[in-house]
Parts: structure tokens; sequence; C-alpha cells
């Protein structure tokens, strides 16, 4: 394993003379020559930004205010980041890190909003600018030049908000977002509307089957979607290894060369499968504006399976195969190893190759149900417009359990809800709809992971909660051991006021003329219809095999589903 290489180096590291113990008392006071000092150094430095993370801070931030004070009046031009402000929780190393990737994101969040936020004046858009955070949350641009690091994982996340949007508006409880598109397919777990979220995780880290390698990357201490994430997308690369075997992914030819059926490239892709199988058009993609060569597509795939001693056809559908499990592994990933059962579940199937896919993919777990929403290729974007406002706050309690019932944190979560709701509102949320939420971080003592759970009720009924948790991941609990609760959190949200869209005059329903194309099913060629989805009406029943085609996207509907036509979304049904 790579270690990853030090974002700061050793010699723009810089320490003061004061300590705290771990309950926040003074043990050294912060030594004003010190302070003096460094700032001597950091003015002739030519630095950026400045991070700044003090022994304990969280439990008694006065130094590292003080020290803030006195580097910001040093280098008025420089952004500074204060550890007790951005992760004011203990374990030194990952508030540091946490810290460290916040102050160098900082110079380039802020001259990239500045430039935005300068563009939008000039066009004379006076509409408030809001930004997705990792969590799926929106924020203000003010609070972002704060805490861009809250920003790293905000793409993902969008399409997770589009899902947990949608499973709202069709009352399922609980729904799996599955986002496949060219280089990569990511899902997560939506429960009751909410998405799932964690509390920390490594930026530029590494990932083995969906799994980040722990100590690839740069800890960082956000709420973030709890997404996974896996090399598996249309343009991924498929290939015979060094022992004779077939392999898909990691590696992805991306837009550009792209799949061999656009002409640039003689690698067999995942795409190029799909269109020896007859799943895709052989002539264009994306409503017939994009030509393909479907002979290249044939021809690399043909030269793989020469190597395997397969047939051509039996080539791609081991490449599909192959792609298929891989990413019923990531959807494992989210539910079974979270202590969730994936059959419970709905899919949300979305991304360009998403519900060319999802049916596949979701038998492997045994899901009944599959979701496509309208236009899925654009359908990540469309949770920047779904997203509600974000706020949260935390602070380390290091515990029993019994705090639970301690009245001065009752009002320490009294307190920072008030504080919530009128942050909120000033960013413009209706204040109807902020919601607050109270959790715990908790442990059993002397381990060294937590479980976030619901901060409700006594503290047996916290403890109890926890046990519940815990069995749900891990498969086992403790019920004689001491919880052990570590931080205490705040989570708030609220709607913004959006305009109302203004329905439109929808022209009637014109049935293109019915088409069939062969597809490669079980081991043989098979006739079946291809269906333009703008052609079906709500209520439609569609039998499989069969394929419906839209602009962005193209959905594969096997033998023994059924494809049943809605307003918001196609809805597909195992049927055995």
């Amino acid at each position: 394993m790579q270690r990853p290489r030090p974002l700061v180096a050793r010699a723009d590291r810089f320490t003061v003379a004061e300590r705290l113990d771990a309950g926040g008392n003074v043990l050294q006071p912060l030594d004003d020559n010190d302070v003096a000092r460094v700032c001597t150094q950091l003015r002739g430095g030519g630095y950026a930004a400045v991070a700044i993370c003090l022994l304990h801070a969280y439990a008694n931030d006065a130094h590292e205010r003080h020290l803030e004070a006195a580097v910001r009046s040093a280098l008025p031009n420089v952004r500074v980041t204060r550890s007790s402000h951005v992760d004011p929780a203990y374990r030194e190393y990952e508030r540091f890190s946490t810290t460290v990737v916040n102050a160098v994101l900082a110079p380039i969040v802020v001259s990239y909003l500045e430039r935005l936020l300068d563009g939008l004046q000039t066009l004379r858009i006076n509409a408030s600018l809001y930004i997705m955070r990792s969590d799926g949350g929106l924020t203000t641009a003010a609070d972002v030049l704060d805490r861009p690091a809250a920003l790293i994982e905000s793409g993902p996340a969008s399409g997770a908000t589009a899902a947990a949007a949608l499973a709202q508006t069709m009352h399922l409880p609980r729904v799996l977002g599955f986002d496949m598109g060219g280089t990569t397919a990511k899902a997560g777990a939506i429960v009751d509307g909410r998405v799932q979220v964690a509390h920390e995780f490594e930026a530029a880290g590494s990932t083995h089957s969906g799994r980040g390698v722990k100590g690839s990357g740069y800890p960082v201490r956000f709420p973030f979607a709890d997404l996974v994430e896996i090399s598996a997308g249309g343009g991924t690369i498929a290939f015979v290894d060094d022992g004779g075997s077939l392999r898909v992914g990691p590696l992805s030819a991306g837009a550009e060369p792209g799949p061999a059926c656009y002409g640039r490239s003689d690698r067999a892709t995942v795409t190029d499968a799909n269109i020896v199988l007859g799943r895709l058009p052989p002539k264009a993609l994306l409503g017939g504006t994009f030509p393909i060569d479907a002979s290249r597509s044939r021809d690399a795939i043909s030269a793989l399976a020469h190597e395997l001693g397969l047939g051509v056809e039996a080539c791609a559908d081991g490449i599909v195969a192959l792609v298929d499990n891989a990413m019923a592994k990531v959807l494992r990933i989210v539910t079974v190893e979270r202590g969730l059962d994936p059959r419970e579940f709905a899919l949300i199937a979305f991304g360009g190759g998403g519900p060319l896919h999802a049916c596949a993919v979701a038998q492997e777990l045994e899901i009944a149900r599959v979701i496509v929403p309208m236009h899925p290729g654009c359908f990540a974007a469309q949770g920047l417009l779904n997203a509600p406002l974000h706020a949260d706050v935390a602070r380390s309690v290091l515990f029993g359990v019994e705090v639970a019932s301690d009245a001065a944190f009752a009002q320490w979560f009294a307190d920072r809800e008030a504080a919530a709701h009128e942050d909120l509102a000033a960013r413009g949320a209706r204040a109807d709809s902020i919601v607050c939420a109270r959790e715990y971080d908790a442990r059993y003592r002397g381990q060294g992971f937590e479980l976030t759970i619901a901060a409700e009720g006594s503290p047996d009924e916290v403890a109890s909660r926890f046990h519940h948790a815990h069995h749900a991941r891990y498969g086992y609990d403790v019920p004689d051991e001491v919880v052990e609760l570590v931080n205490a959190r705040v989570r708030a949200s609220g709607e913004l006021s959006r305009p109302t869209a203004t329905p439109k005059n929808e022209a009637p329903v014109v049935r293109a003329p019915a088409r069939r194309r062969r597809l490669w099913i079980d081991d043989n060629w098979v006739e079946v219809p291809v269906v333009a989805r703008d052609g079906l009406v709500p209520g439609e029943r569609l039998d499989g095999p069969a394929v419906v085609e839209e602009y962005d996207c193209t959905t594969y509907v096997p033998p023994d589903w059924r494809l049943i036509a809605g307003s918001d979304a196609l809805e597909l049904e195992r049927c055995s």
C-alpha cells in the first residue's frame, strides 16, 4: 500500500508552547512570544492558507482562537482554518487531517467561487447561489468559503438526493440508488426518505472492490452520503489476464478514446459487449445523433473471444455478467455490510448505463422491483433542485451513556437546535420546514470505532438502541458491556422556497412504428420489441424480453420481468 504524500512539508509546520488536558483545563498557558515568533515566520513564507490545530482544542478552543486572531492580524490576506471550528471532535490525527485538507482546498475553492459570483453578477443573475455538500444537502457560498472540505464528495451525493426525493414521491420507504455512468457505478441506501450518512472518509484514497483502503487517503471528518463506488461503467475495459481469465476493469476508455464502437480504439468495453448482444442499437446512440460502428465492437470482442476459445456472443455475455456481478457486490456493501436486507429495497437505476444493467443486478440480490426515473442520464443533476438546506454541529462527549439524562446536556441540544433553526432560516429555508435530529456516536468502552444512533429517550433506551445497531452491523452485541457516547450531534435540514412549476400542455402520445431487434439471450438470438419511452402511456405494461429506448438511456427488460409505465417513472417487477 502506498501512503499518501504529506500535504504540508515538514519545513512548513510550526509549533507553539501551550498545553491543555483532555478536559480542556490549561496545564500550560499559550506563550505570546511563541505566537509572535510563528507569525513572523508565516509572514516570510508566502503562504496562501494556514491550518491551526492544537491538542485538546475540541474541549477548550481558547488557545486556538487566540492564535487565529494573531495570524489573521499578521496575514490579513491568508485563509485561516481553525480545527475547533471545522472539526471540534477528539482524535488528534483525524482532526488535524480534516483541518489541513480544508486549508489546502480553501484558496482553490475561494478563487473558483469568486469567479463564479463575479460571472453571475455580470450576467445580472440575482438569485442566491447554493452549493451541494457531500452529505446531499445545500449550503450557501459563504459557508463553503469557510468549509470547502465539505464539498469533496458532493457530486455523487447529488444522485443520492435525487433518488431520495423520488422515493418520497412514490412512497417507497427503502430504496437503493444505483448510478452507472461511463467509468464508474455508485450505490447508496435511502431509508425513510433519508440518504444514509457517514461522518468520516478518506479523501483521494484508494478503493478495492468498492471498499476504501484504510490509510490510503487523507481522513476528513465531514458528513457525507454513505456511497460506495466501483470501476464499472460503459467505458470499462475488458481484457484477458496473464492467467488466461476474462477480466473487466478497473481501467476505463472514458469518453476519449471511448469504446471501440466510437472508432478511436480497438479495446473492448462494456458498451461494446452490449452492442454485440443487441441491447444497444447498432448504428447510433443518443437518439440517433451519435453514429457508432458496431463492427468495431464485434472485432474488439472477437479478439478476446479468440484468446479464450469462446464464441463472440458468449464472450460479450461473460463481460456483461462480470460487470453485473461487480456492481451487485457494491450494492451488498451498502446493504448487507451495513446490516440492511436488500430484499426489502426497491432499486432506483439511473445514469447512462444503470437501467441497462439494473434488472440483472437486482436479480443477483433478490430485489423484486426496479424504478427507472424520467431522463435517467440527467437524474443526478436533478438532485441539485431537490436538495434541502443542511446544517450540523457536533461536540465531543466521551462519557458513559448515563449522560443522556443530564439536564445540561439536554440544554446543549436545545440551544443548538434553536441556533440551527435561526441559521437555516437566514439562509432561505422555510421556517415551517426546518427539522432537527439529535444523534450520538456511540461504542462499547474500549472500542476504536463508533456507530451513529438517535439521541432519544432514557440512558437505557439509548444503550438498547446501540446494542441493536451493533448487532445489525456486526452480527453480535454485548448487553452487559458499558456503552460510551463519543460525540453528540445536531443535524438540521430545511426546504428552500422554490417557484411552482407551470404545467405544460402535453402533446398527445404518438406511437412510433413498432420495431424489433435481435438480442442474444440464454445462448440464442431472440427477436424482441424495441419501444420508444415517450410512446408509452401510464399504466401500459410490457413483458420481457424487451428494450425501451430514450435519448440518454436504454432500459433492458429481461425475460421473467415486466415493465409498467408510470407518470414519474418506469417500474420493472420480477414475474417469478
